[in-house]
């Protein structure tokens, strides 16, 4: 997958702008707050539809502006692909292959296959399970569109559910038999998405290690473990155990969207117990484990967005990924630093072609 041109219209803080990229390695440089990180996630909103930095699609308009579009070119089995993506307004997004206008934008993730990396990563670590709940789901949606319609249906019973305790509430009533209605398709629903995450992380943990292994010269040990209830009760128990609690609680407090990736380095939590620079590594090479976990299941190189990654990291570290990043099993990558030579540098190392756009 190669991204051959891209135009940005009102997006974020950039009017109108457009690019040419190589087909190995493009870099943006400036200093901070100019939008070289903006052009990067307009890049991430074409592959999955929305931007990986601001969940409110709105806020993405440039300020004053009506509207934005990012309209992009992208070589896909040596065939072009248009892709663009706009927003009015007061109006739901719209996302355009090849000028034709997807029905539902789920049907959309999955045909550019992309990772990206950047110091908002850290929210993996710092932030509460439902961030590395969705790190885990993205990954497996991007490969499996069934596990994507399968989590948007559950996600829709569960606030169902959820509503319907409320009303009991409300209404000072309770009618299980109404309640199991919903119960009766979220249990294989959700026993279904707790058996593909499973699956997910017997491949991923590996690959994972691996990476961390090399960022960090194999200096500390790392592990993921999967946390869920399903681990320890079917769900059909779950359910009938937290039954009390939920009519308390006026929500659904058992099931696999309460599920956890557990994140450790030297068997304790990385959180309290790792580094800056350990933490930044960790985050690194989990995204470098989607990468080939992707590649692997996809049989395409996916698209490489750095972002500010030498950010924290010790001058070892840094030339430990340019030289992963200069293997053969990397396709485009796209990198924004604030250092202009320093990124000249590093790049020329890798002997790769390169293009670089000061913003």
């Amino acid at each position: 997958m190669v991204l051959k041109h891209l135009t940005l219209l009102n997006y974020k803080n950039i009017s109108n702008q457009s690019f040419d990229f190589e087909s190995k390695i493009n870099c943006f440089v400036g200093k901070n707050g100019v939008g070289k990180t903006n052009i990067l996630d307009a890049i991430y909103h074409l592959a999955y539809g929305k931007s990986y930095f601001n969940p409110l699609a709105s806020q993405n308009i440039k300020h004053d502006e009506d509207f934005f579009l990012i309209d992009a070119v992208f070589l896909k089995d040596e065939k072009e692909e248009k892709i663009a993506c706009s927003l009015k307004r007061g109006q739901k997004k719209v996302i355009k292959r090849n000028n034709k206008v997807y029905e539902k934008l789920s049907e959309h993730i999955g045909l550019i296959p992309l990772v990206i990396i950047s110091p908002s990563d850290s929210d993996l670590i710092i932030e509460g399970s439902e961030t590395r709940r969705s790190f885990m789901d993205s990954v497996i949606c991007s490969l499996d569109q069934m596990y994507l319609n399968q989590l948007i249906q559950y996600q829709k019973l569960i606030s169902q559910r959820n509503a319907l305790l409320k009303y009991f509430a409300a209404n000072q009533t309770f009618d299980k038999d109404n309640l199991a209605i919903y119960d009766e398709q979220i249990i294989p629903l959700g026993s279904l998405i707790f058996e593909k995450r499973q699956q997910f992380l017997a491949n991923f943990v590996s690959i994972f290690q691996k990476y961390y292994q090399l960022i960090s010269s194999d200096a500390e040990q790392v592990s993921l473990h999967y946390q869920s209830q399903l681990l320890e009760h079917n769900f059909e128990t779950l359910l009938n155990n937290q039954l009390q609690k939920d009519r308390i609680l006026q929500y659904t407090s058992a099931g696999i969207h309460k599920d956890d990736l557990i994140f450790e380095i030297g068997g304790f939590p990385i959180k309290k117990f790792g580094s800056q620079g350990q933490q930044k590594s960790f985050l690194i090479a989990l995204k470098l484990a989607q990468f080939e976990f992707i590649k692997e299941k996809s049989g395409e190189l996916p698209i490489l967005l750095f972002d500010d990654i030498f950010d924290k990291l010790d001058e070892s570290r840094v030339q430990q990924i340019v030289t992963m990043v200069n293997d053969a099993v990397f396709g485009q990558i796209f990198i924004s630093d604030t250092h202009a030579e320093r990124t000249e540098n590093i790049i020329k190392s890798t002997y790769q072609s390169y293009s670089i756009f000061p913003i």
